[in-house]
């Protein structure tokens, strides 16, 4: 799992360990474990949020992870295009490359530790897939898409394109040295990652060493989820157990806490975890197929404009990112 890492993490900025008399642990409410699932024109995924209170997940609405596979040539497989309104698709890619393009003129190939962050708000249409390089040679493939919801004020925004290489991450250790985390979107201890955001969020992807643990201070009006990549562990200072696979949803409180397993009898490969959290935004979400609205009359809208082809047409010509919304400028 490379994405994007470091010889010696000690050389990197650390965060610092959080006082226990002043900040609060915050406890483990659930760990659910993802069901397996096809996507797009079938290729596997863990539904990451499956069988969890959508007012735990919010700001969030749905996330994939996307294999880990290893395709043999003419096996890897994307999506057709399709719509999107009212929300934003971030897709992180860890191993493998993806080809992107939406009607919006935004679009590229991400590969290992890069990130495309595609604001839908209105409506645009996208399609995903593998390059035809990567569909004759097969290889590895693995990632995962998370979908962000936006506020009623914002569901019909300009749609938006943001291409976060790899080298753009801010990559951040834990106090002791033993993780290295890539900060994507929101501050982390006062570190910003490139990601800009209409939703308040913080989003990470930390590699823990095998008996290392983490503790990472978070913003208290924010809401906490961990999910396993890789790996096993434990989550919360409580040490709920945890694996590949599963999701923990954090109380209140202004600290989360993950370790890595240490096995005695034989090696451990650490474990690899996303933690994200963000701002509930507290709206009624309606939700169907590719459109996250607040109400049903909003849903059968998205249907009618996108069947009267008001959301795009393909193919677009790519027009670059206007300066104020590249990494490193605020939006509201």
């Amino acid at each position: 799992m490379p994405a994007v890492t470091v010889k010696d993490t000690l050389v990197l900025p650390r965060v610092q360990e959080p006082d226990p008399a002043a900040a609060a642990d915050r406890p483990v409410l659930t760990v659910t474990t993802a069901p397996s699932a096809y996507e797009g024109e079938g290729f596997p995924v863990r539904r990451a949020f499956a069988g969890v209170d959508l007012r735990a997940l919010d700001p969030f609405i749905h996330m994939d992870q996307m294999g880990e596979v290893d395709y043999a040539p003419g096996e890897p497989k994307g999506t057709s295009w399709h719509p999107h309104r009212g929300f934003e698709t971030v897709t992180y890619m860890i191993d493998g490359t993806f080809r992107h393009q939406d009607s919006n003129g935004g679009g590229g190939m991400i590969t290992n530790g890069d990130t495309q962050w595609m604001t839908a708000g209105g409506g645009l249409l996208h399609i995903e897939e593998p390059p035809e390089t990567l569909v004759m040679s097969g290889g590895l493939f693995h990632g995962f898409q998370l979908w962000v919801n936006l506020p009623a004020r914002l569901k019909m925004v300009k749609p938006r394109y943001q291409d976060i290489r790899a080298g753009q991450v801010k990559l951040i250790s834990s106090a002791d040295g033993g993780a290295l985390i890539r900060v994507i979107a929101g501050d982390v201890a006062g570190h910003k990652g490139p990601g800009v955001t209409h939703t308040p969020i913080a989003l990470l992807h930390a590699s823990l060493e095998p008996g290392a643990q983490l503790r990472l201070p978070w913003r208290a009006d924010f809401n906490a989820l961990g999910y396993v990549l890789a790996g096993s562990g434990t989550v919360g200072a409580e040490q709920r157990p945890a694996r590949t696979g599963q999701l923990a949803v954090f109380g209140r409180g202004d600290v989360i806490t993950a370790a890595a397993d240490r096995r005695a009898d034989g090696p451990s490969q650490g474990m690899d975890i996303l933690i994200l959290g963000g701002q509930p935004i507290r709206e009624p979400v309606a939700a169907y197929g590719p459109f996250v609205m607040n109400t049903r009359d909003e849903l059968v809208t998205a249907f009618e404009d996108y069947q009267a082809g008001r959301l795009g047409t393909i193919p677009a010509e790519r027009r670059p990112l206007p300066e104020d919304l590249r990494p490193g400028h605020d939006v509201l």
